[in-house]
C-alpha cells in the first residue's frame, strides 16, 4: 500500500478518495464530502413527500373512492398501505441510504440483477418525458385562467355546433323517446332521463383549443406551439431548481411541497360554502358508502394498485433521494411520515374535489355521478367546468392549476435527479464536477423528446406511454427487487445492514417486516400483475382506439425496458470467471464494492480484513488480495 501523510489519512477516513472530483456544490458540513447530503432533514422529508404526492393523488384517488364504495374503499386502501406500501417504501429507503448510491449501483449487492436498476432508470426517463408535458398542460391552463370570463365558461367562437352550455336530455316514456327536455324545466324522472351527445364548453376547449386534438395517433399534425412554449417553460423551471442538485431543489420544495396543501384547504373551505357540496361529499365518502363493495376483488386490486403507484415505488426515486441522507438517519420513521402523509393527502384532496363537483351537479340538476371523471377528464374538463360556475372564477382556477403545477414539478424534480444521480455515480470523474451542465443537458434532451407529445396527436402519445410504461412494468421491477434483496442477497443480511444504521432491534420488531417482505408484499404484487395481464385491454383515449402499430409500439417500449435485465445478466455471466455455476454464484453474492460509502461507517462487517475472508478463492480463484485492499481503502 502507498505511504499516506496525516492529511491523506484524514481524507481516507472522512472522504472516499475513489472519486477524485467532488461535487462543487457539496457543503463543508456534509457527512459525505463526495456526493453531498441534504442540508437538513426537513428538505429530505419535503422532497420525498413532494415526490410521492403526485397528480394521481388529486385526479385518481377521489374517483377510485367514489367508484369503489366511497368510505368503504378506505378499508382496503389502508390495509394495502400497511402490507405493501409502507414495507416497500421502507425497503427502498434503507437500500439507497445504506450504500449512498442510485438505483443502478445499489445492485452491487446482487450484481446479477443490475439490469433492474437500469430498467428503473429507463422507466423514469420515459415517464419524465410525458410528465413534463402534463406540467405544460397545467401551465397553459394557469395562464388561460388570467382571463375573465374563463375561456371555457361558455361556447365562444372556437366552439362548434355540438357545444352546449346546458346539458340537454331526452325523456324515455315507456321505452320511447318522446320529447326534448331542458334541465331548467324538466319533469322527467331521473331513471327515464337520457343525455344526448352534446359537449360542454370545457370539453371542447380542452380538445379544440388546448390540445387541438387530431382524430387519432395516425394523424400527428404540427406542433401545438402554445404547448411547446409551456413545455419549454416547464423545462426551464425544472433545470433552474436542480442546477445545484439537492442543494437547490431542497430549498425550492419548501414552497412547492407545501403550497398544494394551502390551495387544497382554500378550495375545500370555498367548496363547503356552496350549494350541493354536501351531495358531492356524500357521494365521495359519506352515507353513499357501500360496504358490500368489500366483497369484490376489483376493489382490493384498485386499492393495492393506487397504494403502489402513488408512493412511486419501483421508479428509483425513493432510493435516489434516500442515498443523500446521513448514514445513521432514521429512515424507518421517515417511511411512516411520508407514506401516511401521502395517503392523508389523497383522502383530503377528495373532499376539495367532490365539494365543488357537487355544486356543479347542483347547478346542472344532475346526479353527482354523471359529472365525475378521472385523470385528464377530471383535471382539465370537469373541475375547470365546475370552477367556472363560481364567483371570481379566474382566481379559483388560477389557484387550482398553480397547485397542479407545483405538484407536478415536485415529482419531476425527483425524476430528473434519478437520471443525473445514476450518471454521476457511474461516471464520477466525468460528471460530478459538472452537475449544472449535466442537469441542463438532461432537461434539454427531455424537452426535445417531449415535442412529439405536444403535437396534435400528443395526448395519444401521453396515454400510450402512461398505459404501457407506468403500469405493470413497474410490478415486474418491484417483484425482482424484492426477490433480489430478500431471497438472493438475504433478508437477514439486509436487516443487519439496516441495524448498522438504526442500531440493533428485537426479533419481534423485525417479525412483521419479514412477513411483509418475504410473503405478503410479493404475493400481492404477483396477484396484481397476473390480474393486470389477464384483463389487459388495448389502450384508447375516450372513444378513439389506437391503431395496431401504436399498440405494438407500446409493447415495444415495455419490452425495451425489461430487456435490460437479461442483457446485463448475460453480459456479466460472460465476463465472470470459472465454471457456469461459480459464475452464477459469484454474481449472486455482493461485489467488493458493496458497502457503506464512507470508511468510517463500514465497521467490522465491511472492513478490508473481513473482505479478505469473504472474497475467498472459491468465489474468485485468482484474486489479488492487494487489489481488494486497495479497493476498500480507496486507492
Amino acid at each position: 500500500m502507498r505511504e499516506y501523510s496525516w492529511n491523506s489519512f484524514k481524507d481516507l477516513i472522512f472522504r472516499n478518495p475513489a472519486v477524485v472530483d467532488q461535487d462543487p456544490h457539496v457543503d463543508d458540513g456534509d457527512e459525505n464530502t463526495e456526493r453531498g447530503n441534504w442540508a437538513s432533514k426537513r428538505e429530505y422529508i419535503l422532497s420525498t413527500i413532494g415526490y410521492a404526492v403526485g397528480l394521481g393523488n388529486i385526479w385518481r384517488f377521489p374517483y377510485l373512492a367514489y367508484k369503489n364504495g366511497g368510505g368503504a374503499f378506505l378499508i382496503p386502501y389502508f390495509v394495502m398501505l400497511v402490507v405493501t406500501g409502507i414495507p416497500l417504501f421502507f425497503l427502498e429507503s434503507a437500500f439507497g441510504q445504506f450504500c449512498s448510491q442510485g438505483p443502478i449501483n445499489v445492485w452491487r449487492a446482487v450484481p446479477l440483477l443490475q439490469g433492474v436498476g437500469i430498467a428503473m432508470l429507463m422507466v423514469t426517463l420515459i415517464v419524465s418525458i410525458y410528465y413534463n408535458v402534463i406540467i405544460a398542460y397545467s401551465l397553459y391552463y394557469m395562464f388561460a385562467s388570467f382571463q375573465s370570463p374563463l375561456p371555457w365558461s361558455s361556447c365562444f367562437s372556437w366552439a362548434d355546433s355540438n357545444c352546449s352550455d346546458t346539458p340537454t336530455v331526452y325523456c324515455n316514456v315507456s321505452g320511447v323517446v318522446v320529447s326534448n327536455w331542458t334541465l331548467e324545466n324538466r319533469t322527467c324522472p331521473s331513471s327515464d332521463m337520457i343525455t344526448i351527445p352534446m359537449h360542454s364548453p370545457s370539453e371542447q376547449y380542452w380538445d379544440r383549443v388546448a390540445l387541438q386534438r387530431s382524430s387519432g395517433l395516425d394523424e400527428t399534425g404540427p406542433v401545438v406551439w402554445h404547448l411547446a412554449l409551456c413545455l419549454l417553460l416547464s423545462t426551464m423551471f425544472t433545470a433552474a431548481a436542480l442546477i445545484r442538485g439537492i442543494k437547490s431543489s431542497g430549498k425550492v420544495v419548501y414552497f412547492t411541497a407545501t403550497f398544494p396543501y394551502v390551495v387544497i384547504v382554500i378550495l375545500l373551505i370555498r367548496g363547503l360554502t356552496l350549494e350541493g357540496a354536501r351531495d358531492g361529499i356524500e357521494f365521495y365518502i359519506g352515507s353513499q358508502s357501500n360496504l358490500t363493495k368489500l366483497t369484490e376483488a376489483q376493489v382490493w386490486k384498485d386499492a393495492a394498485t393506487q397504494t403502489f403507484y402513488s408512493l412511486s415505488i419501483g421508479w428509483g426515486g425513493v432510493m435516489t433521494l434516500a442515498s443523500y441522507n446521513n448514514f445513521h438517519n432514521n429512515m424507518f420513521r421517515d417511511s411512516f411520515v411520508v407514506t401516511l402523509t401521502n395517503a392523508g393527502t389523497s383522502v383530503f384532496a377528495g373532499f376539495a374535489i367532490f365539494s365543488i363537483l357537487g355544486h356543479m351537479a347542483h347547478i346542472y340538476k344532475m346526479p353527482v355521478g354523471e359529472v365525475v371523471k378521472e385523470g385528464f377528464g377530471l383535471a382539465f374538463i370537469a373541475y375547470p367546468d365546475a370552477l367556472s360556475k363560481l364567483p371570481i372564477s379566474p382566481l379559483w382556477s388560477t389557484l387550482f392549476f398553480f397547485m397542479l403545477l407545483t405538484v407536478g414539478l415536485d415529482s419531476q424534480f425527483a425524476g430528473i435527479e434519478v437520471i443525473t444521480t445514476c450518471l454521476q455515480d457511474a461516471f464520477p470523474k466525468l460528471f460530478r464536477s459538472k452537475h449544472g451542465l449535466l442537469t441542463i443537458t438532461t432537461c434539454s434532451i427531455l424537452y426535445l423528446l417531449g415535442l412529439p407529445c405536444v403535437t396534435r396527436a400528443g395526448i395519444y402519445w401521453v396515454t400510450l406511454i402512461d398505459q404501457f410504461v407506468a403500469s405493470w412494468v413497474l410490478l415486474i421491477l418491484v417483484l425482482l427487487e424484492i426477490a433480489g434483496v430478500c431471497y438472493i442477497y438475504g433478508g437477514n443480511r439486509f436487516i443487519k445492514d439496516i441495524e448498522m444504521m438504526l442500531g440493533n432491534k428485537s426479533f419481534v420488531f423485525w417479525l412483521w417486516w419479514r412477513v411483509c417482505w418475504f410473503f405478503l408484499s410479493p404475493c400481492i404484487i404477483v396477484a396484481i400483475l397476473v390480474w393486470s395481464l389477464m384483463t389487459f385491454t388495448p389502450p384508447s383515449y375516450g372513444a378513439v382506439k389506437f391503431p395496431d402499430w401504436g399498440v405494438a409500439l407500446g409493447w415495444s417500449m415495455a419490452v425495451f425496458i425489461l430487456l435490460w435485465i437479461p442483457i446485463i445478466a448475460v453480459y456479466k455471466l460472460m465476463r465472470a470467471e470459472g465454471s457456469p455455476w461459480k459464475r452464477l454464484k459469484s454474481l449472486c453474492s455482493p461485489s467488493e464494492e458493496w458497502h457503506p460509502y464512507l470508511d468510517i461507517h463500514r465497521g467490522e462487517r465491511y472492513s478490508a480484513e473481513h473482505c479478505r475472508h469473504r472474497m475467498t478463492p472459491k468465489h474468485t480463484p485468482e484474486v489479488n488480495v492487494n487489489v481488494i485492499t486497495s479497493s476498500y481503502s480507496g486507492q
